[in-house]
């Protein structure tokens, strides 16, 4: 797979019959590995989130589809990876205008917080750094290790005369 191929993917939404969204990602991934197109259809995901319900005085965690009807699928759009995803039983359709699918702009993919984007952070290990909220607010430290996976940045920060490392979130800290 070439790098275009990775830059061509994109997040598209397809509309199922109500209820049949788990349906759909189980027999698109049935054909995807049957059909070896793991190189055009890349994630299939049912947005769920977790809702606490309270029954009887007791505090129950369920989770629920974010958008009942839809799944979104993470794919490069060719004509027979649209006519597989079009004819999986349970898809009434990509979701566009007429025939066309639309892809979802990242703005769209970050706010359904379908794929997690690495942070970009402007500082390395070894830059000096001041901690902007949360306890340790106006601190100046040493960057140690950096976490984009994570999210955490571990900072040596000089606290009663010595140095003592604290991990914070990337966002807790600026370069100075």
């Amino acid at each position: 797979m070439s790098e275009n191929d990775v830059n061509e993917a994109k997040w598209y939404v397809v509309h199922t019959y109500s209820g049949y969204e788990n349906k759909v990602k189980a027999n698109l991934e049935k054909i995807v590995e049957n059909r070896n197109m793991q190189d055009y259809i890349l994630d299939i995901v049912v947005p769920m989130e977790e809702q606490i319900e309270i029954k009887d005085g007791r505090k129950k965690a369920t989770l629920r589809k974010v958008f009942p009807g839809y799944v979104l699928i993470k794919m490069i759009m060719t004509d027979e990876s649209w006519y597989v995803v079009r004819n999986t039983r349970g898809v009434t359709g990509f979701v566009g205008p007429g025939s066309k699918p639309v892809p979802l702009t990242d703005e769209e993919v970050r706010a359904m917080g379908v794929e997690d984007f690495a942070p970009e952070v402007d500082y390395e290990v070894g830059d000096n750094v001041m901690v902007v909220s949360g306890p340790l607010e106006n601190f100046i430290g040493i960057v140690e290790d950096i976490n984009l996976e994570k999210r955490k940045v571990r900072v040596a920060v000089s606290m009663f005369g010595r140095e003592t490392p604290v991990e914070l979130e990337l966002e807790q800290i600026v370069k100075i």
